[in-house]
């Protein structure tokens, strides 16, 4: 027997001991007490030790309705199955998965959803190594790609689907383990960014609990950038996650959606709900002569809610 298992025996004798103590005193121990010790004495049993702070793996147990979105590997009967991905840094290699549907088997129909049937969002707890990729899937089901990781470190893989049928989008999640060594970091608060020459930045504020509009531009040598180019139906795309569990928030394009062969910019307006007080990350995906960049930011919201529940998540 192991010593989370002693433990957890342990602690049920304890709350055996102490049951019996009340009760021979003529004293009643409230429910509550009672069901602590249980929980408390089953989650030692349970324990199995480990080595550092990392994401716990979402599980189809702690799935439902009232879940943010994109903290779940299952919704509504469609499940997340295993992912496989090179296991450490600089290993050339292969990123799949597959998703099944309420019935166990693989499903093989989607609808498409801004312009894709998946969008393949990836992600270190940490905020850090964003990549938002479309996957390929195949006759059975198995969606894939060409993957190499560049860093090491727990990852959150975020595949959005609309599977045919399913009358929602779904975003499904699981974690990654990358072998290696790496050293954690916490992106500050940040409005601005300047990535491939371009400089970036968020106007607005991001309210916890009521919508919020925000409004992401782009300049280069301090002039706007006027061609922006359609990117999945809009002319910029905003994926915003919550800090420390990653949920996954709904941002939607402002505005008609762009006609082919047009270009705009510099402004691109989104509106969005924070359900929750806290830190947020953006990721601002805008293309500029057929090549997409990506700008990363840091938002803190603005009031407090204690009720807010957040939105069914995806494109």
């Amino acid at each position: 027997m192991n010593a989370a298992a002693r433990l957890g025996v342990y602690a049920a004798g304890l709350a055996v001991v102490f049951t019996g103590a009340f009760a021979a005193a003529g004293a009643v121990v409230p429910e509550e007490t009672v069901r602590a010790w249980t929980q408390e004495s089953e989650g030692a049993q349970h324990a199995d030790g480990g080595h550092g702070q990392q994401l716990a793996e979402p599980t189809s147990e702690n799935s439902s309705e009232n879940l943010a979105p994109g903290v779940s590997m299952e919704r509504n009967g469609y499940l997340l199955e295993e992912i496989s991905a090179p296991e450490s840094t600089g290993q050339a290699g292969e990123l799949s998965f597959t998703i099944t549907g309420p019935d166990g088997a693989p499903v093989t129909a989607f609808e498409t959803e801004h312009e894709k049937q998946a969008h393949l969002i990836v992600v270190r707890a940490d905020g850090t190594g964003f990549r938002h990729v479309h996957p390929v899937m195949d006759e059975a089901g198995r969606w894939s790609l060409p993957w190499r990781w560049e860093a090491a470190g727990t990852y959150r893989v975020y595949a959005d689907v609309v599977p045919a049928g399913a009358g929602e989008n779904l975003t499904l999640t699981r974690t990654v383990e990358v072998a290696g060594a790496f050293t954690p970091t916490a992106p500050q608060e940040s409005t601005t960014d300047e990535v491939d020459g371009f400089q970036v930045s968020v106007e607005g504020e991001l309210s916890a609990g009521s919508a919020s509009e925000l409004t992401v531009s782009v300049t280069r040598d301090g002039q706007p950038v006027t061609t922006l180019e359609p990117y999945l139906g809009a002319y910029g795309h905003l994926v915003a996650l919550r800090a420390g569990d990653l949920a996954y928030l709904h941002v939607h394009p402002e505005g008609a959606e762009p006609v082919p062969g047009e270009v705009s910019g510099p402004d691109v307006e989104f509106a969005t709900t924070a359900p929750t007080p806290g830190r947020y990350y953006l990721y601002f995906d805008f293309q500029i002569d057929g090549k997409v960049h990506t700008a990363q930011f840091a938002l803190d919201t603005t009031g407090s809610t204690n009720t807010a529940t957040a939105e069914h998540g995806g494109h």
